[in-house]
């Protein structure tokens, strides 16, 4: 992550997307637990409770999903949900609309209750 400078890196299984690591969880489930590096895995600290989006679904579309789940990259896909790539709200402002990329920030610091994980895929 440090070599990458990213703060997020997908976790895989037989190509398929199991889970993420980032730098948060790096630091609450690891850094604070005082446990030691030679015993814990990534398996053991990743957040496996883990949204994408598809290649072909539009920006604004993604961009509601961070909002609506409150995060700010997203891990996205090929239909066969093989990862293709990683979307960032710092992206997005850069790329395509600081505008979009500023109302989802206000959704994503916004406080409130998230939507059931369950759902995510409507």
């Amino acid at each position: 992550m440090r070599d990458l400078d990213v703060g997020i890196l997908s976790v895989l299984e037989n190509d398929k997307l199991v889970g993420v690591i980032t730098d948060r969880d790096i630091v609450v489930r690891f850094l604070a637990s005082g446990l030691s590096d030679k015993h814990v895995r990534v398996g053991d600290v990743m957040s496996t409770q883990v949204l994408m989006c598809f290649e072909n679904q539009t920006i604004a579309d993604a961009a509601a999903t961070m909002g609506d789940y409150q995060i700010r990259r997203l891990p996205v896909c090929d239909r066969a949900e093989r990862v293709i790539g990683m979307l960032c709200l710092d992206k997005i402002a850069e790329d395509y609309s600081e505008h979009l990329a500023g109302e989802t920030l206000g959704e994503i610091v916004e406080t409130r209750n998230l939507p059931n994980w369950a759902d995510w895929r409507r």
